[in-house]
């Protein structure tokens, strides 16, 4: 499908630059508009940066899959789906139009939407990545299908490119809801997770639901029909939409706290948690974000004493941003690495340590 935006194939100089680094046992910091930085360890190494090696290579609206580029900034794929109605089910953010497709891909970055429309992993189809090896290799494809042994297409997503340079993703899309409608309304965060999990029981067609400063805001998306009787269920008054964007794009007033920021993912079963600082509960109760002061130790328990755990979005607060993963998950993410970045150019240390 044509764009007025810029399609370049910069895979064979990127290609060079892997295996030039091979050669020489140099490290690669992988890059894109570097919207993300601020998340996981400090990786020391060369930069290579995916930001030429952009375009939609193949959009078929009636298929809804698009596969494009790594270096694409996310908010042109956006604009070239909303043209066909259609979107990003993961609602990524876009960081000042900054995050790219790669990028969005390797961080796992969702929105406000993902309980309910999915996460970014749950829509890559396929990916060609450039490997620790010096290959250019192909995984996956642009239909769902069952594989034996890792599925290293969606591997990747959440993979902060441990696991080599991501040059090309499929994507599935899906229509845009017919019918939107923001509501806020007063109530405590106990009332407010009650609420939503009777409204997820009855099947009310909520796409975001999040409390912050003793308020609820929720989003109802659907057909027309459906949205008007969700919006006499839920009540509350109507909210200018762009509360969405601001949450998704870490920019409510909440986020401008200079505290450290922790986020805590939790089942969505999770009761209300006195937690140690001022939070926002967003996912519907899955997400806890939470500015504080707490250390490390006792935020991290309190996250594993209710079933999940905490991540620091503050760099340098912690040395293991990400929450510690157990030994057997550890090797096995070594194994993984071993197998396609077995000098271990790529991004070493971003998620932990020992990979």
């Amino acid at each position: 499908m044509d764009t007025k935006f810029e399609s370049t194939d910069n895979s064979a100089a990127l290609l060079d630059e892997v295996r030039a680094a091979i050669e020489t046992d140099q490290a690669l910091r992988i890059r894109g508009g570097d919207s993300k930085a601020f998340l996981g360890r400090s990786t020391d190494g060369k930069s290579i940066d995916t930001r030429s090696h952009r375009g939609i290579v193949t959009y078929d609206p009636t298929e809804l899959v698009v596969t494009v580029r790594a270096g694409t900034p996310v908010a042109e794929l956006e604009a070239t789906l909303d043209t066909a109605g259609q979107m990003l089910p993961s609602e990524a953010p876009v960081f000042a139009g900054n995050a790219t497709v790669g990028g969005m891909v390797a961080s796992g970055l969702s929105g406000p939407r993902r309980p309910w429309g999915g996460s970014v992993r749950d829509f890559v189809l396929g990916c060609r990545i450039i490997t620790g090896t010096g290959k250019h290799l192909r995984f996956g494809g642009e239909v769902m299908k069952n594989v034996a042994g890792y599925d290293i297409s969606r591997l990747t997503a959440g993979s902060f490119g441990a696991l080599g340079l991501i040059t090309e993703v499929s994507l599935k899309v899906l229509p845009k809801p017919r019918a939107s409608l923001s509501l806020a309304q007063s109530m405590t965060s106990e009332t407010a997770i009650s609420k939503i999990s009777k409204w997820r029981s009855e099947g009310v067609p909520v796409t975001g639901a999040c409390h912050v400063q003793d308020t609820l805001y929720v989003r109802i998306e659907g057909g027309e029909g459906s949205v008007k009787a969700a919006r006499e269920l839920v009540g509350g008054e109507e909210t200018p939409y762009d509360f969405w964007t601001a949450l998704r794009e870490f920019q409510l007033p909440f986020f401008s706290d200079r505290r450290p920021l922790w986020r805590l993912s939790l089942p969505a079963s999770a009761p209300h948690i006195n937690l140690p600082g001022t939070a926002v509960i967003d996912w519907g109760g899955s997400q806890r974000w939470l500015k504080s002061d707490e250390s490390e130790g006792i935020i991290r328990e309190i996250a594993h004493r209710h079933g999940g755990h905490g991540a620091c979005y503050t760099p340098g607060v912690s040395d293991q941003p990400f929450h510690p993963l157990p030994v057997p998950l550890l090797k096995l993410h070594q194994r993984l690495k071993k197998e396609l970045d077995p000098s271990a150019i790529f991004n070493p240390g971003r998620m932990y340590a020992d990979l």
